[in-house]
């Protein structure tokens, strides 16, 4: 018994002086990037070495003594960028019916794809930012994985990936994740459903779900042909998306209609919230 004791002892001991894990993060720029980052000043604070990848022209990525930053170059410049997400932004928010929100938005999904896809490509083939990567031993790799460039890079570097999201377009998250997504229960966007529907309403929800099909293939094809050509081997968006180990869902059952989860999916809902104070 002594000697059981001592062992455990002695192990406890290096696990209190181990150092943190080592996490490469490929965040997505704008609000994805604000709620990341204040997790990522947490989990600096316990003890982990953090290295952030981002182009050298964003938003909102930037800079900090708190974590290390690798940047790479990208063909556009702040003002263009700018254009396009404020233009991406007013289609979205704006009103009207569901067709000219729907062409408004698809517009939109094509001008930020055409900009993500080239950032993604200009990451993927710098050959020394990657080979820097490669050599960098990291434990696991945080993503936003509205945008597959991450994964794309996970898969390549066989490190674990831990997804930090509010949601995918077109509810390639329910897909990927194998959770129930019917559109006899489940209201899709745009048609301000609740989760308790008529079975007129839930005809005009099927028959708006159809669009989603198009607008996904149209903005994530590109991302399969990507990751095809750089992982040499036929790959699908979710095929990519399956890959994750856990799911961190910024959702919460008291803002959001409840949905099946899986063992991997974690709610977080108001993680970005919980330093502030609130009234009572």
């Amino acid at each position: 018994h002594l000697q059981v004791t001592t062992t455990l002892v002695l192990l406890l001991s290096v696990l209190s002086v181990a150092d943190g894990g080592k996490l490469l993060v490929v965040p997505v720029d704008g609000s994805h990037w604000l709620s990341m980052r204040e997790v990522l000043d947490i989990l600096k604070q316990k003890g982990h070495e953090i290295v952030v990848v981002a182009p050298e022209v964003s938003l909102h990525i930037k800079p900090t003594k708190k974590f290390v930053m690798k940047t790479y170059p990208i063909p556009y410049t702040q003002e263009e960028m700018e254009e396009i997400f404020q233009a991406f932004l007013r289609d979205v928010l704006q009103e009207g019916s569901f067709l000219e929100r729907f062409l408004k938005v698809y517009q939109g999904i094509k001008r930020f794809s055409d900009l993500t896809i080239s950032s993604c490509t200009h990451l993927l083939y710098n050959k020394e930012l990657v080979r820097y990567l490669e050599e960098g031993r990291f434990d696991a790799i945080l993503i936003d994985p509205v945008l597959p460039c991450g994964q794309i890079l996970a898969e390549h570097l066989s490190v674990p990936s831990v997804f930090f999201l509010r949601g995918i377009p077109c509810g390639l998250d329910f897909e990927a994740t194998q959770c129930p997504n019917p559109p006899s229960y489940v209201p899709r966007a745009f048609t301000e459903h609740s989760d308790r529907m008529n079975f007129f309403q839930r005809v005009k929800n099927l028959i708006l779900d159809i669009p989603n099909y198009f607008l996904c293939d149209f903005a994530f094809q590109p991302y399969s042909k990507l990751a095809s050509e750089f992982l040499q081997r036929d790959v699908t968006v979710p095929d990519l998306l399956r890959q994750g180990s856990i799911w961190l869902m910024r959702l919460d059952f008291v803002l959001d209609y409840p949905r099946p989860l899986m063992p991997n999916i974690i709610l977080i809902g108001g993680v970005n919230c919980a330093h502030k104070k609130l009234p009572q």
